[in-house]
């Protein structure tokens, strides 16, 4: 078997972006800048995102087999969590607020705004860029909301960071909830696929 070990290949990430648009806004082409209607949610800490998928799957049982005979998946959950060092980016504070984004326009100068009481189910698109170099990938979800949110903690030593949640759910025509797409630069991968 032929050695494709590749440095190139490692991917650290030199910046990190974030934008949302309108839930089922349709993504970019891909690796495009992404333009209006998509806004950037600003500044993200260097740690970037955390990328999870949780799947639970419930095993099947028989009288005579001691080992399942079928396993059911029954939840694969996809999220995100960002840091975002704007704390008054209004598109941010909107998202840990949980209200809509007009209600952060300022009057005289000043926004003012209850916090609801019932969590509203705020859902947008989202994109989440990752660059190296030329090397870059995208995560592209039609159908998302905020389901956690960190603590707020105002401080003298730092800016205070916003921490998010982002869930992900299937888009407009049962679009996948997640799609990532690879930019893989000037690197040559020919060789991890067969030829015909």
């Amino acid at each position: 078997m032929a050695d494709t070990r590749n440095a190139d290949l490692t991917f650290g990430a030199t910046d990190y972006l974030v934008h949302m648009a309108a839930i089922n806004t349709a993504a970019p082409l891909a690796f495009a800048d992404p333009a209006t209607p998509w806004k950037c949610l600003g500044w993200v800490t260097t740690e970037g995102g955390t990328f999870t998928v949780e799947e639970e799957s419930q095993d099947v049982e028989a009288a005579g087999s001691l080992e399942p005979i079928r396993t059911l998946m029954t939840r694969s959950t996809k999220s995100l969590q960002v840091s975002f060092l704007e704390g008054l980016n209004p598109l941010v504070r909107s998202l840990y607020d949980n209200v809509p984004i007009t209600a952060l326009q300022p009057t005289t100068g000043v926004a003012s705004y209850d916090l609801p009481d019932k969590p509203a189910d705020l859902r947008y698109a989202y994109l989440f860029d990752t660059m190296d170099g030329e090397k870059r990938m995208r995560l592209y979800m039609p159908n998302g909301k905020v389901v956690e949110r960190g603590d707020e903690q105002p401080q003298t030593t730092d800016v205070m960071p916003v921490q998010l949640t982002f869930r992900f759910y299937k888009g407009a025509s049962n679009s996948a909830a997640v799609k990532r797409s690879i930019d893989y630069g000037d690197v040559d991968v020919s060789g991890f696929f067969p030829t015909p």
